[in-house]
């Protein structure tokens, strides 16, 4: 089953096979003349341009399934990804579903908190999103589950217990346009009571960003599919036919919703056909299939068609066209009116605006419906009027986001504090803001209304056993972080010196090291670090808080120093300060003992090193002596020879 609109939150009931729902604020758009008019040389460039595509990012996922495949019409399937959470399950009878990725399913029990997304990273574009959702009585409990499904923070379908029949047995596909501006599309589901959020598949495709006139329309919208039919034909596209649609769309026969009178009967409704080329088709930036306008209804009297919608609210409707009925060679051969909701909003000649077998498509804005239906007529003027396909599109606004750096700090954070799945951190901290934010966070919307911060943590008791992440100093709105009662450590993060902060509970916690002076630049009224192990002086302005009218409590820290009712740092040292006290001596007596070295050993050891030789300094001695005995036995003799015998020789 296609859904060709999704089923409403309001009272009213719908066509069986309508299976979503939708649930947004909307914004007016003003309509477009019919002024359109081609020329043969468009018709070349359109001809020209069809086999060039640049949008090349598609994900195709079949959510439960555990393998990658190619169907019968060629798609590839990837098994189920980037989903934070959930169980992979079968339909209870798969024999059922032509398509392998009908046949599986994933589910999100409770345990896995209220909150689980799929999470995408896409380059920033404009995307088609379609979602193939199914009970089948998975899980033998005979109840359909209630959730709500977004697409980019924005609540676009509503699943409430007990579904149609028909759908929560075949289940149907509902599918959307948006524009991804985060690099991450995202699809989420949000559980109500302990029902558990469940998909068949999964479809992410990229598309010309220009497409349905989202110049005018804007990229703050989100177009939800509320019908898009072929008239004449059966059902075919992406996923139901190898009829290729640039974009992934399927288009469902118009059989259904042709209201047929007294007038206007069965008998008087005729189905044209042709083979030929159609021009302008395949073409930026809506690229509408060739097939869509090979086949048209025309009737002897008036064409209407009437479509459920929400009361309220704001559609964007295109209308399809093209002359393929050959009896048809001029201007003003075929003219008929538009009317929308009784209002006559244009007349149409196809061939006065691209001739013979040309495409040529129209849209118009209705808005803020008043009725849950929407009636389209073609009332003719001239001839029978003719239409080849119908598109009717929700103009949902997209609700606001948590600002990106806050969006960064939240997972910093759920990575540090080592957050539970049970409490469904997941997606946006804050949005969609029809949900609850993420468990123990409160969110407003920032100065300018232009989007979401977090004003509160509140995580007292939960069982966590990690650390603070330094990337809480994105958190510039932070007015109150309750994070007692944990079995949290590591050491407070200079971060924590935001000066929005006013409350600050880290009691009966195991943080260590010292009180950050930053912490004093804040605005805070309330200090509770009692319970831990925290040491080092505490810094005078953190502790005058409580001298100003405000309140801390810093009991329980044996390492804590340097205040009133604490011991003096001076008597007291902390283990760090032990430490530093340690290393410091460590390096003085170092200093000492490598002056020693090169003051007294080393320059001995030098003295020696200049010396002469032993073997040297021996040999000198024995000389001297020698010399010295020389003379005196030459004196002795000299003596001797003056008193015995007179001599004449000359003493050599």
């Amino acid at each position: 089953y296609y859904s060709a609109s999704p089923l409403s939150l309001h009272s009213h009931q719908l066509p069986p096979l309508f299976s979503s729902h939708v649930q947004a604020h909307y914004y007016s758009k003003h309509s477009f003349p019919l002024n359109m008019l081609f020329t043969f040389f468009s018709l070349l460039i359109s001809i020209s341009s069809q086999n060039s595509y640049p949008y090349e990012t598609s994900y195709r996922i079949d959510c439960g399934g555990s393998t990658n495949f190619t169907n019968a019409f060629n798609e590839t399937w990837i098994s189920d990804t980037y989903y934070t959470g959930g169980i992979s399950a079968l339909v209870s009878e798969p024999s059922r579903f032509y398509q392998q990725e009908e046949k599986t399913l994933r589910y999100f029990p409770i345990s896995y908190g209220k909150k689980n997304c799929y999470v995408i990273n896409v380059p920033n574009g404009r995307y088609y999103f379609r979602t193939f959702t199914v009970y089948d009585n998975y899980d033998g409990k005979l109840h359909s589950p209630s959730f709500d499904l977004s697409v980019e923070k924005t609540v676009v379908f509503s699943y409430r217990s007990p579904w149609p029949e028909d759908v929560s047995k075949n289940g149907a596909y509902s599918d959307l346009f948006a524009f991804v501006d985060d690099g991450e599309a995202d699809v989420c589901f949000y559980s109500f009571a302990t029902d558990p959020p469940v998909i068949g598949s999964l479809e992410v495709i990229q598309i010309d960003p220009l497409a349905y006139d989202s110049i005018s329309v804007g990229n703050h919208v989100l177009l939800v599919n509320y019908g898009r039919l072929t008239c004449g034909s059966a059902l075919f596209g992406s996923g139901f036919s190898n009829d290729s649609d640039r974009f992934g769309r399927a288009w469902q026969s118009d059989e259904t919703f042709r209201v047929e009178d007294s007038i206007v009967n069965s008998e008087g409704i005729r189905v044209v056909t042709t083979g030929n080329k159609i021009l302008g088709t395949n073409q930026a930036p809506n690229y509408f299939p060739m097939q869509l306008f090979q086949n048209a209804v025309t009737g002897n009297r008036v064409l209407e068609y009437e479509l459920s919608v929400d009361a309220k609210l704001d559609y964007l409707v295109w209308f399809h066209f093209a002359e393929i009925d050959s009896s048809v060679s001029g201007v003003g051969e075929r003219v008929f009116d538009i009317l929308i909701n009784q209002r006559n909003v244009s007349r149409v000649d196809i061939f006065k605006q691209v001739g013979s077998y040309a495409a040529f498509s129209w849209h118009y804005t209705v808005k803020n419906l008043s009725s849950i239906f929407l009636n389209v007529k073609l009332v003719p003027v001239v001839g029978h009027p003719l239409i080849c396909g119908l598109e009717n599109y929700a103009l949902v606004p997209k609700d606001l986001s948590t600002v990106p750096d806050q969006v960064i700090a939240m997972r910093a954070l759920k990575e540090s504090l080592r957050i539970p799945d049970r409490m469904g951190w997941n997606g946006d901290p804050c949005a969609p803001t029809d949900w609850d934010a993420w468990e123990g966070i409160t969110c407003h919307t920032n100065k300018d209304k232009s989007s979401l911060v977090v004003s509160q943590i509140d995580l007292g008791s939960q069982g966590l056993k990690g650390q603070i992440s330094e990337q809480i100093s994105l958190l510039p709105n932070l007015v109150s972080l309750n994070l007692s009662s944990n079995s949290l450590e590591g050491t407070l993060p200079s971060g924590l010196g935001l000066k929005s902060l006013l409350r600050l509970d880290l009691s009966n916690n195991q943080f260590s090291g010292s009180i950050p002076e930053t912490l004093a630049t804040s605005n805070l009224q309330l200090v509770l670090l009692n319970e831990n192990q925290l040491e080092g002086q505490v810094p005078e302005k953190v502790y005058s808080i409580g001298v100003h009218g405000g309140v801390i409590d810093l009991t329980g820290n044996k390492g804590l120093c340097g205040v009133p009712s604490l011991p003096p740092c001076s008597l007291f040292l902390s283990t760090g300060g032990k430490i530093a006290i340690g290393l410091s001596c460590l390096v003085f007596l170092s200093l000492i003992l490598l002056m020693i070295y090169i003051f007294c050993i080393k320059k001995g050891e030098n003295d020696y090193d200049f010396g002469l030789p032993h073997d040297l300094m021996s040999l000198a001695a024995k000389r001297n002596r020698y010399h010295r005995q020389k003379s005196m036995m030459l004196v002795e003799m000299e003596t001797q020879n003056v008193n015995r015998f007179p001599t004449t020789l000359n003493p050599l």
